[in-house]
């Protein structure tokens, strides 16, 4: 019953492609359809909830083999680009990919509970690909933390605008350089330069790459995971990429 009725509400929703090789329904045939599933839904009305749970769950498999063929698809940039920043053991057997905006409320919140991870999984690296989706802000922050990476110094300046809820400006960014013991002045021009626009742009093309349509975003081994999902949910993931790793 629940084949049929799944069948029938297809028919309905999608008269023209539920059979590409066979002309639309007829209104008799329409309403054949409506009464069927009228009387289904009259003896068992849970009937609608699991077609919907089973659509919902097909839709989920589409997305989860869509995001693992666009993982395998961009291997190389997503975990192999020298470019990128990275924590953790740079020679660790599985690596951990986060795109985040440095101004997502989000991002922040799992900002301790990712470094809590790394520090406690010794064989673990971790990758940063920057994406500042948030607006000129995060434009700003984002253009900050990749050029502090030139003067060595991308978590300090990334853990200090992560943690300031304050508007950014250029003032404000040379006294942070200040104490952290960056030079203000290359910081700046870094920010403002080719290397740093052209690394966030290739970010924002992979993230595109991989329909990642919010942050935090986390990949490990095939596996794409949205959200602020936390410490546990990560241990878990990495742990299953060590089981199965990737090729």
């Amino acid at each position: 019953m629940l084949k049929s009725l799944r069948v029938a509400l297809l028919a309905l929703c999608l008269p023209g492609l539920a059979h590409a090789d066979q002309p639309a329904f007829t209104p008799a045939q329409r309403l054949e359809i409506v009464k069927i599933m009228r009387e289904a839904l009259k003896a068992d009305p849970t009937i609608l909830r699991d077609a919907v749970g089973a659509l919902q769950a097909e839709d989920q498999d589409k997305e989860s083999s869509a995001s693992r063929n666009a993982v395998a698809a961009n291997r190389a940039v997503l975990f192999n680009n020298a470019a990128d920043p990275q924590a953790g053991n740079a020679k660790g057997d599985v690596t951990l990919v986060e795109f985040y905006d440095p101004r997502c409320p989000y991002c922040r919140r799992v900002l301790q509970s990712v470094a809590g991870v790394v520090a406690k999984d010794s064989k673990l690296r971790l990758v940063y690909k920057d994406i500042p989706v948030l607006g000129p802000d995060s434009t700003t922050e984002a253009r900050a933390i990749l050029a502090a990476q030139r003067q060595g110094a991308y978590l300090k300046m990334q853990e200090a605008l992560m943690s300031d809820p304050g508007k950014p400006t250029e003032a404000g960014l040379r006294v942070v350089a200040g104490h952290l013991g960056l030079n203000a002045d290359k910081l700046i021009a870094d920010m403002n330069g080719q290397s740093v626009g052209d690394q966030i742009k290739a970010n924002m093309k992979l993230a595109r790459a991989l329909h990642v349509t919010g942050t935090p975003t986390f990949v490990v081994g095939d596996d794409v995971i949205p959200g602020a999902v936390d410490a546990d949910q990560l241990e878990e993931a990495i742990a299953d990429a060590r089981k199965h790793p990737a090729h």
